[in-house]
């Protein structure tokens, strides 16, 4: 099934608004699920809209959140989230680390108290159109084992970055720290595809490559994935007084409970440091020569961060974004589906 973008955002926004979250900001919670879509990120687009339509309907996200900026320093703050839907606060607190580099050169805009805010390049390329460079880090629940353990700590806890090119380009990237996301398991669930041997182990610790026998996710290049996680947990968790590690909440459990997760946005004016012209056209000629680099066998090119989630974009806003047929078939019925899951292991079948 494919629809244009425009149309799978007013599906996932109609959907939840019935599901009790505020009209503006079901808005932007669908603007997000609908960049992910666009840029076949579909791990982090409408494939997560039943789960938050249940959460918003047990008030486990905040129908009318008081969104509180507190400015800590001139180049820092911290948007209180107050449990609302955390793309909500989430570019909140990005547009005011935004502005706030303009002004000083540089922006450390910290979030608390917040649901899951989604692909969070949403937020970085945010920065980047307004010719700042973004990074961003954000906390997720325990479902990764550290290196050399046997019981998953951290979460997968992703990172992004973007820096502005010329013609509205950008270099851009959104990683988690483990070999994929855990939202690709429940993709390949949803299709009932097989998963590479290593992503994830079964409950005995092994490689699986049954997305429905996953008990725990792998970091990225073992002791190196296990270090970035870490990193990631100490600036969008710790440094905000916030629950971390293994005590951070889960997703599926209790969905009539706030989540009170952390992110954190960094942004940089490059005109602090250099022309914004040169630092642009460096950007635009460092991406021209990555893919004038002669391939490796089996590549056709070399693709500079982010440049093939553009080549799969222009063919989604030419032809309309592919959605699995159930999860269309879910935006466009009544449904909410209580209890499809709370109380849920997100390992389980």
């Amino acid at each position: 099934m494919r629809v244009s973008k425009q149309d799978l955002t007013d599906l996932i926004q109609t959907k939840l608004t019935k599901a009790g979250l505020h009209e503006e900001h079901a808005a932007i919670v669908a603007d997000v699920l609908a960049f992910a879509d666009a840029k076949g990120i579909h791990s982090h687009g409408a494939m997560r809209v039943e789960y938050y339509a249940e959460r918003i309907a047990k008030h486990g996200i905040n129908h009318e959140p008081e969104f509180d900026f507190e400015k800590t320093g001139p180049s820092s703050g911290v948007l209180h989230g107050d449990n609302g839907a955390g793309h909500v606060a989430a570019k909140l607190a990005m547009d005011e680390a935004i502005q706030m580099a303009k002004e000083t050169g540089v922006a450390v805009v910290g979030v608390k108290n917040m649901s899951h805010s989604g692909a969070i390049s949403y937020f970085t390329e945010r920065a980047a159109a307004q010719d700042l460079v973004g990074f961003s880090v954000c906390q997720s629940d325990p479902m990764v084992v550290p290196f050399g353990g046997a019981e998953a700590y951290y979460g997968t806890n992703p990172i992004a970055f973007a820096a502005p090119g010329n013609d509205g380009k950008c270099i851009s990237f959104d990683m988690a720290t483990t070999v994929q996301a855990w939202g690709k398991i429940l993709h390949a669930r949803s299709k009932n595809e097989s998963i590479p041997e290593t992503w994830a182990v079964d409950k005995n610790g092994e490689a699986t490559t049954d997305p429905f026998k996953v008990q725990a996710l792998l970091p990225i290049a073992g002791p190196k994935g296990y270090g970035l996680g870490m990193m990631v947990d100490v600036l969008s968790g710790v440094l905000l007084g916030l629950p971390f590690g293994n005590k951070v909440s889960s997703m599926y459990h209790d969905l009539s409970e706030g989540r009170n997760l952390g992110q954190l946005h960094l942004v940089i004016n490059p005109e602090q440091f250099t022309a914004i012209n040169q630092f642009k056209d460096n950007i635009t000629a460092s991406m021209n020569d990555l893919n004038n680099i002669k391939p490796a066998p089996g590549f056709d090119q070399v693709y500079y961060p982010g440049q093939n989630l553009e080549v799969i974009q222009a063919d989604y806003e030419a032809n309309g974004i592919e959605i699995v047929d159930d999860i269309y078939e879910y935006l466009t019925s009544d449904a909410i589906h209580h209890n499809a899951y709370d109380s849920k292991d997100p390992f389980a079948e």
